[in-house]
């Protein structure tokens, strides 16, 4: 009976010839395994000389075939760490990049000093920026929108599992449709990598994860963001929707940009992307 330690050597050829780098393709490995066993890294270590049962060996060599058809590590497992907890995420809805941690550090210092903030959420997937933002403020009341009733269903399921069960107020809309009310933030990472670039997109990327009106991850060809439909609706009076960047070491180009019949009322913000990098996206005073 071989060692559970010998399955994941060898588990690495067929990753790597799947064209995985060798180094993930060692840390999805062991990572599959620890799941296939429910065990830490700690467990890992102490307990990998054991001998592998068949059953285990059998759901070893399952999750490695899948990965071996380049479906995302998080599908295979059905979760995602983000933020120190761990999301539900499965085919239909998007994974929670590391990198997107960024907006809630971002997020939580604009909300600093605010003891019960309003915050809207648009296009929320799996909930992880809505749920994580009230857990981590919590006199916060969210509202979390997303076109797909699939990704609301994760996003409601995690919530439950991670006790917020109240503050959140999950809608099937788009953008901020049928929301009403006053926000003290608005927070969105919608999709961001131009059509054009999509051949460069990682198989995992562009053959597992789910399309957003019919095209994986892209938006427009000069990424606007929902400020665009948003701002008209801003309260009159009300400070003009501003834009600030959490990027992960990406340049990025701003400039402001006028609606032809709105030039005096609402300015947008437009961003071009020069590498693909997550989108942290902020406005405040928004009906």
């Amino acid at each position: 009976m071989a060692r559970l330690r010998d399955l994941v050597d060898a588990a690495r050829t067929p990753l790597v010839a799947a064209g995985i780098p060798v180094d993930e393709a060692a840390l999805d490995a062991e990572l599959l395994m620890r799941d296939v066993l429910a065990w830490d890294r700690a467990s890992w270590i102490t307990r990998r000389e054991e001998a592998a049962a068949p059953a285990v060996a059998q759901a070893f060599a399952r999750a490695i075939a899948r990965r071996a058809g380049r479906e995302p590590v998080a599908y295979i497992r059905g979760v995602q760490e983000f933020y120190g907890r761990a999301f539900q995420v499965r085919p239909g809805v998007l994974i929670p990049r590391p990198e997107t941690e960024l907006l809630i550090d971002e997020a939580l210092t604009l909300l600093a000093g605010q003891a019960t903030p309003r915050i809207a959420d648009v296009g929320t997937g799996s909930g992880c920026l809505a749920i994580t933002l009230a857990l981590e403020t919590p006199g916060a009341t969210v509202a979390a929108t997303d076109i797909s009733a699939d990704a609301l269903a994760i996003a409601r399921a995690n919530a439950t599992a991670l006790g917020m069960t109240t503050r959140i107020d999950f809608r099937h809309t788009s953008l901020l449709d049928g929301v009403s009310g006053l926000f003290d933030l608005l927070v969105a990472n919608p999709p961001y990598v131009p059509e054009r670039d999509a051949s460069s997109l990682a198989p995992e990327v562009l053959a597992h994860e789910p399309l957003v009106f019919g095209r994986t991850l892209f938006g427009e060809t000069q990424l606007e963001v929902p400020a665009r439909d948003v701002a008209p609706r801003a309260a009159d009076g009300m400070q003009h929707p501003t834009q600030h960047p959490a990027q992960h070491r990406q340049r990025r180009q701003r400039q402001k940009v006028q609606q032809p019949d709105q030039r005096q009322q609402h300015p947008r913000t437009q961003v071009r992307h020069h590498a693909a990098a997550p989108l942290a996206s902020f406005w405040r005073g928004f009906l």
